[in-house]
């Protein structure tokens, strides 16, 4: 056997392996349920969210910022107390929305392909 045929026997060998072994790969995805998420990647297969690695960057979170404050004390010729009037927004100011269905995703899948790393929303501008 030639020197370049073994070469290439190696070769082929050494891509068939890597192709075995189900290599990193970028796909893309659309939110099909929010809850629980169902993520269809390439309108091929749909992921549940046992196989879905969620970043913190993607999970709602909001605040609820209205307040009020009691005060008491002695003012100009009597006792005061009582109670401000709310301030802020009564309610609560979403920091970060979730996933939602129709949403496009940008996912990486980790090699031997049996979880995706969802890595972020996929805009059209």
């Amino acid at each position: 056997m030639s020197i370049e045929k073994l070469l290439g026997t190696i070769k082929q060998a050494g891509a068939g392996a890597v192709d075995a072994a189900g290599p990193v790969a970028i796909v893309f995805g659309v939110v099909e349920e929010a809850s629980p998420l169902a993520v269809r990647v390439d309108q091929r297969f749909k992921l549940t969210r046992e196989f879905l690695i969620v970043p913190e960057s993607l999970v709602h979170f909001e605040l609820a910022l209205a307040h009020t404050h009691e005060y008491g004390g002695e003012g100009g010729g009597g006792t005061a107390t009582g109670t401000t009037a709310p301030a802020l927004p009564a309610e609560p100011v979403v920091i970060r929305r979730g996933l939602e269905v129709g949403d496009k995703l940008l996912l990486l899948r980790m090699q031997g392909g049996q979880k995706y790393i969802i890595l972020d929303r996929v805009v059209e501008t």
